[in-house]
This record gives C-alpha cells, sequence and structure tokens, in this order.
C-alpha cells in the first residue's frame, strides 16, 4: 500500500500535458506556420542565450555614482541559490552587454569569450549557470526550438539530424529569398528570420539520395521529414557541450568534431560514407546551444585550428568531410598563470585576436563575502556542525582583507 501511494502521489505530480508539448512532431509545413506566428523559434544560440538572461528580470541601482545592472537570472532561480553568484554585478553586466552585442550580430558572435579570474571566483559556476538555464529555458514556450528527423529513408531507417540542426536548413539556398519574403512580410526588421548555414554532410547524403529518388521534386523529399520539439541537455549531449583538456599524449581532436566508426565502414564500404561517421564531437552535440571549455589554455596548439573556424567562420571540419556549419555559444574559462602564458606565446597570436575577455575578479566588498559563507554554512546547509556567532563575519573580513593592495593615493590606508 505505500508504494502504491508513492506512485500515486508521483502521478498526481507530473505534468503529462507539458510532456507532450516537449515531445510535439509535425510536418514541415506546419513547422512553417510555427515559424510565422513566432519567428523567434528560429533565433540564433547567443539570441536564445540573451533572451533566456533577459527574461528572468533586472533590477538597476546606483554604487559610486555608477548605475549598475543586477541580472536576476544569476541569482540561481533553478536550485534555490544554490549556484548564486553575488558581489559579480559589474563583470556580469560586462559579460550580458557581450551576449547582447553577439546576438545583433555587431561581431562578438564570431569570438571566443574568455572568462578570466584567479582561482575560486566562481568561474565555472558562472558557466554551470547558463547551462542549467538553456536546459530550462528550452523547455518553456518562450525557449522553444525545433530540429528533424528522417523517415522512409533509402534505407528504411529513421535518422535523427545528428547535429539537431535548424529545419529551415533543409530549403534550398536558391529558395531562401523568396521564402524569407514571405515569412518576413509586414514584421519589424529586428523580428526577420534568417536561415544561415547547410545541412551537416549526413542530412546532406540522405537529401540528394531522396532527391534522386523522386526525380528532383523537393515537395516529396520533404514529405520523408518529421520536425519535432528540441529539449536541452547536458547529461543527453544535445546542445550543451563540455570539453575538458587531458594530458598532452591523450588529447584527440577528434573529441571536438567526431570520427570515424569503424563498425559501419564494413557495412557501407567507405570511411567517407558520412553514416560511417559520428557526428558526436563537442562541436557537434553542443550546436543550437552552448558548449564550454574547461581550462581552455590549456589545449593543444593542434586543437586551436578547431577553436578558431568555430568562433569566427562558425563552421567545423570533420575528418574527411566538408566545412560543416555550427551555430553555437564558445565560452572558456583560465586563471591568471595561464592567460599570462598566452600573452607570451607568439603562436597563440590568432587566439588572442579572436578571443573576449572578460575578468572575473575576487569578491572585495564584504557584505557580499558574508553571503557566500552564509550560503554555504548557513541555516540550510547540509552540515549541522555549529558555527560560532560573529565566526561567518569574522572569516568574510579577514577573506576581503587579504584581497586588498596599498592603495596608490597619499593619504589613504586599506
Amino acid at each position: 500500500m505505500e508504494n502504491q501511494s508513492v506512485v500515486s502521489v508521483i502521478g498526481e505530480l507530473q505534468d503529462v500535458e507539458g510532456f507532450r508539448e516537449q515531445y510535439w512532431t509535425g510536418s514541415f509545413e506546419e513547422y512553417l506556420s510555427i515559424v510565422r506566428e513566432n519567428p523567434q523559434v528560429a533565433r540564433s544560440a547567443y539570441q536564445r542565450l540573451y533572451d533566456m538572461i533577459l527574461s528572468y528580470g533586472t533590477e538597476a541601482y546606483t554604487r559610486n555614482r555608477e548605475t549598475v545592472v543586477h541580472y536576476k537570472f544569476f541569482d540561481d532561480p533553478f536550485d534555490g541559490g544554490r549556484d548564486a553568484i553575488y558581489g559579480m554585478d559589474k563583470s556580469l553586466m560586462q559579460l550580458v552587454q557581450i551576449f547582447e552585442s553577439a546576438a545583433r550580430r555587431y561581431g562578438t558572435e564570431k569570438r571566443v569569450l574568455l572568462l578570466h579570474g584567479p582561482v575560486g571566483s566562481a568561474k565555472s559556476t558562472i558557466v554551470r549557470l547558463l547551462k542549467k538555464g538553456l536546459e530550462a529555458y528550452s523547455k518553456t514556450n518562450e525557449g522553444a526550438l525545433y530540429t528533424f528527423t528522417w523517415v522512409d529513408t533509402p534505407d528504411q531507417e529513421r535518422m535523427d539530424c545528428p547535429m539537431h540542426e535548424e529545419p529551415l536548413h533543409l530549403i534550398p539556398v536558391e529558395f531562401r529569398a523568396e521564402v524569407l519574403a514571405r515569412l518576413n512580410d509586414g514584421r519589424p526588421a529586428e523580428e526577420h528570420v534568417r536561415i544561415e548555414g547547410e545541412l551537416c554532410p549526413a542530412c546532406r547524403f540522405v537529401y540528394r539520395s531522396l532527391m534522386e529518388q523522386h526525380k528532383g521534386d523537393w515537395t516529396k523529399v520533404i514529405d520523408h521529414v518529421e520536425v519535432r520539439r528540441l529539449t536541452m541537455s547536458e547529461k543527453d549531449r544535445v546542445g550543451v557541450g563540455t570539453f575538458q583538456p587531458k594530458d598532452e599524449k591523450n588529447q584527440d581532436s577528434t573529441e571536438l568534431t567526431g570520427d570515424i566508426n569503424y563498425r559501419k565502414i564494413a557495412e557501407y564500404g567507405s570511411d567517407s560514407d558520412p553514416r560511417a561517421f559520428n557526428f558526436d564531437g563537442e562541436l557537434n552535440i553542443a550546436n543550437r546551444g552552448l558548449v564550454e571549455f574547461v581550462e581552455i589554455l590549456k589545449l593543444d596548439v593542434a586543437f586551436l585550428y578547431d577553436l578558431l573556424t568555430a568562433s569566427q567562420e562558425h563552421k567545423i571540419k570533420p575528418k574527411k568531410f566538408a566545412q560543416t556549419d555550427i551555430d553555437e555559444v564558445i565560452i572558456g574559462h583560465t586563471n591568471e598563470p595561464e592567460y599570462r602564458k598566452l600573452l607570451n606565446n607568439e603562436y597563440m597570436e590568432a587566439l588572442r585576436d579572436r578571443t573576449v575577455k572578460i575578468d572575473i575578479p575576487y569578491v572585495t566588498r564584504y557584505r557580499d563575502e558574508v553571503k557566500i559563507y552564509e550560503r554555504d554554512f548557513g541555516d540550510g546547509r547540509m552540515i549541522s556542525q555549529h558555527i560560532a556567532p560573529h565566526t561567518i563575519e569574522m572569516a568574510s573580513l579577514w577573506a576581503v582583507l587579504t584581497r586588498l593592495e596599498e592603495p596608490k593615493h597619499a593619504g589613504l590606508t586599506v
């Protein structure tokens, strides 16, 4: 009986209707109707990330005669503030301004974003929040995005697009201007739909085969397409990727751009057949979302070529295939010694030129440091050990004082 009651409670808590919405499927024509009604479904990765942050609201305040914007997203609305960021509003404001610039296509969308700061200054936490935010936002109606599956292919198999591309890529390049004119008719310029990029090698192979099968009739090829809602998930490796460098002997660039599936070579007869290739590198699976590079400057120089092309050209080069379009936010983090090494290494000049650095310093306001310690050791903590009164305040004050330097202005003391 006890087990049954627990099951029934879970049954009442679940949102079946919401689940069905997240797993919506339909035809390509139905998807075009969705785009007409809501052009935001076809946003770029940067636009989606920026809109996601703004959706949680902002709060402006003045400090030292300077207006600062606090983004409520960084209070961690997902886990009750467990990953909340304190005392970083100016740095986070700079980061969001870069996202806004990239969303408006002002140039920063062609750069690698580099969070730079000392150990323990919340660089990883900021990226973790962004990843959690994208996962949650993709489940909402405002953050909905779509991809497609091939059905009834020449192999009689279903095939999901391995890079979960935008379905509008299926429209041939020569017809896009006419299609976009119809989709954007009567809309202000900032709401215009854009189609950037082409099909990945695997989808291109199926597309060509179906075009041959149907004697060039594109309308019949589209009958083999099933559009579906896409939900981002780091655990399922959909739209969110993480790359962590290993020692130099074990680094392999195929971790970024995918590798040959040797078992399928015997089946398809060639290692240049896209069906015998796994498009599952971190840059592949993070398409439409975000990829994090942990300690990015520890990467071997050989990896940088992939990284530079991915950021500047929004393309990657899988082994034995043409350059493939991607649309994703590339964000890395590093500490001070690694960054100094970058500045002194002349071989890294190309990376320096294609990097936007955002400084993430230590907290230097006593009250903000107290908030951090109260989160970790306050009433809601996991550890039930008693802490003497004012211990948190004293520790915070001591920590902040260790981060201050003697002032350069005469007459001022620490």
